[in-house]
């Protein structure tokens, strides 16, 4: 009997329509620094950078951890592709850089097409937002690895900053002021502990009064890209110091940019918590300090 790769669990014609389905996505984000189309085994970009002085590249890779298991449950996938890319716009600019182009993983047991046009143009989107273009990536389908109906997403960034603009911390002095800007929920972590409360007694449709709407679509609310913020600050060199809060938490993070003869004094009660924090607390009945823990 002739075993073929479908029978295998690989569905080379569902391939073929993902990179179909994709490739106008991926298109809308080329400019004219793309020099290749989707389908070579590299992507070319343009490296002249007339308006930089000294300019250096920053890369960062990263996913979004538990925060898929939501998207799973809710079966809704288009905004996990944008948490990724602003996730990692975010990482780069700390260090003062602007993104340049990504590259995206994209891994399943069983390949669906519809589903991975939702991820994918997730990463479109926000690629083209963040004026990033979506230079390459890979679609896998590995039966066995994955539950079905699951996936796993990562994704390299590649920015650049003049190297008079750099900002890594050292120019942070005694008497700096730490300003926080809000973000848009939970971002891309403390999804585990956020699932162990939330769903031990509610699921994805649970609606609360204190949301406004339900647990999924509060959960799944985009993490924020500051770039169109913070940027312009970073050009202007007014700031010395920039912490992106993952996890670790706003301490955590913070202090892997301060000085070591620095501390950070913050006032925990100057600002008003989103309420999905406040609900999570109460339900979970969590200590304060694993609050700011904000892990995966």
């Amino acid at each position: 009997m002739s075993i073929s790769y479908k029978d295998a669990g690989v569905d080379i014609q569902a391939g073929d329509e993902t990179i179909n389905r994709i490739k106008p996505l991926i298109k809308a984000t080329h400019n004219k620094n793309v020099l290749s189309d989707i389908g070579l085994f590299g992507g070319f970009y343009d490296a002249k950078f007339p308006e930089y002085e000294h300019p250096v590249l920053v890369a960062s890779t990263d996913g979004v951890g538990t925060k898929l298991k939501v998207a799973f449950q809710a079966n809704k996938h288009n905004t996990i592709g944008q948490d990724l890319v602003n996730h990692c716009v975010d990482d780069i600019l700390s260090c003062g850089a602007k993104p340049l182009f990504f590259l995206d993983y994209f891994a399943t047991g069983k390949l669906n097409p519809e589903i991975a046009e939702q991820v994918i143009g997730g990463f479109a989107k926000a690629c083209s937002e963040n004026e990033c273009a979506l230079i390459g990536g890979e679609t896998a389908e590995m039966p066995s690895i994955y539950n079905d109906g699951e996936y796993d997403v990562s994704g390299t960034i590649v920015g650049v900053v003049d190297k008079e603009n750099i900002v890594n911390g050292k120019k942070i002095q005694t008497g700096d002021v730490l300003i926080a800007l809000p973000s848009s929920g939970l971002h891309t972590n403390g999804y585990s502990l956020a699932r162990a409360v939330l769903f031990k007694d509610y699921n994805v449709d649970s609606y609360f009064e204190e949301l406004g709407t339900t647990l999924g679509e509060t959960l799944l609310v985009t993490h924020k890209s500051y770039l169109s913020i913070v940027h312009p600050l970073v050009l202007e060199r007014k700031l010395t110091g920039i912490s992106h809060i993952t996890g670790g938490g706003i301490v955590g993070n913070s202090k892997r940019i301060l000085p070591e003869k620095n501390t950070l004094d913050i006032d925990w009660d100057s600002w008003q918590r989103p309420e999905i924090y406040k609900l999570i607390k109460k339900l979970g009945n969590i200590e304060e300090d694993e609050m700011r823990q904000n892990r995966k």
